[in-house]
């Protein structure tokens, strides 16, 4: 039986394909928890009833596991990704299509490294391109036997000194995107690894890359051409397309922002964090700007999960600099922007350093010249929104304006709600009593000091957010309120019939960005 070349992770059963069913029932005689998340991925076909599916994966023994499918270009291998939790690691499995008696082969069998599956090199071989981290700081592409799982694995695209994002297999070719220094480079090799050209951008800038995880180029293994999109914290989203034989690129629609691109200028600047570590940061501005010493500062960062934080476009940057204001956006350890220890050095025992980051940014801001302490406004979500609780009640002095959005700041609880418990990767474990310590030496909700002057607080929150469920935010905004020692607000916004954020309609956008750049405006306009 032929299963056909369509996979999802998702509740799809119109469609032959694969899914995955994110929920089980809890053993008789015991109650639901958030852990109970047994994970199954089934085959579907298309017009025969659910009953009939066929179960090709499950991990109902380690409920933290996530898995994930696709089908590889020829059809011949479903090829099974596992996360655990929040963590970059996982494991790597294929299965055969064509062969009933099949059973998975593990080609990274264990949590040990990133291996993410690129392609088959060539039709009808049983070598996999995977990108990986293994024994590579910054990642490199590897091929694996799937016959041989146990052979040693064959450096492809060896590492650089840039860190490798994503690879896919476009035209016969292989196409790399990179970060160097915190923004994009693409880079085009044969299926051997021999180089063959750069793709040409100008200017500080990102690919932008699907929120689904459908990557960052639109092509295909035969097509010779590709398409991409381009943004920077002035432009909004050029699409272009690139000529993998010929090496043309081509703008094929431009940005839609109504700023002016070449009044806006980025820099690169470097702030020096408590451990004498290097901070970097992406400083945007109107090319007229004078360093004056109290020019307005919008200072955004998150630092967490392995995520890079590069150039990108949102209502809120575009308002704030068409308005004058200048802009940082800040390299924190912890993202994903230099490699592992980057990230490892942001996370779990060494969370602390994303917080003194943020802070010596803060303080390289108010001694360059550009700002001051009072004129310096605060801006995270998600993980951010724990970065600004976090600065806030440990530095209450550097901040003149604090905005977090969906914010984590009961660091002793969050494990207990909905997806909570995947943290953990990079948090720790609160039921751990060592990982407990950490987490209460940081955690905001638990660190607000009563009498403290804390700047002008706005804390953004949606009141269906299933991820970061909204009483971290009231509980933290309810803190706050009541220890103010000034006359600074700390106010609650929430956004009703809204999530995490992803989907959000453009109304309810527009509306929490007017709001945003009202409570700054008029926060920072008392210390003009």
């Amino acid at each position: 039986m032929r299963w056909s070349k369509f996979c999802v992770a998702a509740w799809r059963h119109d469609l032959s394909g694969f899914y995955y069913s994110g929920l089980r029932p809890p053993p008789e005689g015991q109650t639901f928890t958030g852990t109970n998340l047994g994970q199954r991925l089934y085959f579907h076909h298309l017009g025969r009833d659910q009953t009939e599916d066929e179960l090709v994966f499950e991990s109902t023994d380690h409920p933290e596991w996530l898995p994930e499918a696709e089908v590889s270009d020829d059809d011949r291998y479903v090829l099974i990704t596992i996360g655990r939790g929040t963590g970059p690691e996982n494991m790597l499995l294929a299965l055969e299509l064509g062969d009933p008696a099949a059973t998975t082969v593990d080609l990274a069998g264990d949590f040990s490294r990133k291996a993410r599956p690129i392609g088959i090199s060539r039709p009808g071989s049983t070598t996999l391109l995977v990108l990986t981290d293994d024994q590579a700081e910054r990642c490199k592409v590897v091929a694996v036997d799937i016959d041989e799982p146990g052979a040693p694995w064959q450096d492809v695209v060896a590492e650089s000194d840039d860190t490798l994002l994503e690879a896919q297999i476009c035209g016969g070719k292989l196409v790399c995107h990179y970060l160097h220094d915190a923004r994009s480079v693409v880079r085009v090799h044969d299926l051997d690894g021999e180089q063959a050209h750069e793709i040409e951008m100008s200017g500080m800038v990102s690919l932008v890359t699907e929120p689904l995880g459908n990557g960052s180029f639109e092509g295909s293994r035969t097509a010779g051409v590709i398409h991409f999109q381009v943004v920077s914290f002035a432009e909004s989203g050029a699409i272009w397309s690139h000529d993998l034989v010929t090496g043309d690129t081509t703008l094929r629609r431009p940005s839609s922002s109504k700023l002016d691109a070449g009044a806006i200028v980025t820099e690169r600047v470097t702030a020096t964090s408590a451990d004498g570590t290097p901070v970097p940061m992406f400083l945007t501005r109107r090319r007229d700007a004078r360093p004056d010493g109290r020019q307005p500062v919008l200072l955004y960062g998150y630092g967490g999960f392995d995520i890079a934080i590069t150039p990108s476009f949102s209502p809120t940057f575009a308002t704030w600099l068409d308005r004058g204001g200048i802009l940082a956006v800040a390299n924190l350890r912890g993202g994903g922007e230099y490699g592992r220890s980057w990230h490892d050095a942001g996370r779990l025992a060494n969370k602390q350093n994303v917080f003194d980051d943020l802070a010596a940014c803060a303080r390289w801001l108010a001694d360059s010249g550009w700002s001051k302490a009072a004129r310096i406004a605060i801006w995270g979500g998600s993980n951010g929104g724990l970065l600004v609780g976090a600065s806030i009640t440990q530095h209450p002095e550097l901040f003149g304006v604090a905005i977090a959005d969906v914010g984590v700041f009961d660091m002793l609880r969050f494990h207990k709600f909905t997806i909570g418990w995947a943290w953990r990767s990079d948090y720790g474990d609160p039921d751990d009593p060592e990982q407990y310590r950490w987490l209460r030496a940081y955690s905001p909700l638990h660190n607000v000091r009563a009498g403290t002057c804390f700047p002008p607080t706005l804390i953004m929150t949606g009141d269906h957010d299933d991820r970061v469920v909204p009483g971290h935010s009231f509980k933290f905004a309810a803190t706050l309120q009541e220890s103010q020692s000034c006359s600074a607000p700390v106010l609650l916004r929430v956004e009703t019939s809204a999530g995490h954020g992803l989907g959000k309609p453009t109304t309810k956008v527009i509306d929490e960005a007017t709001d945003r750049i009202t409570f700054l405006d008029t926060a920072l306009g008392d210390h003009a």
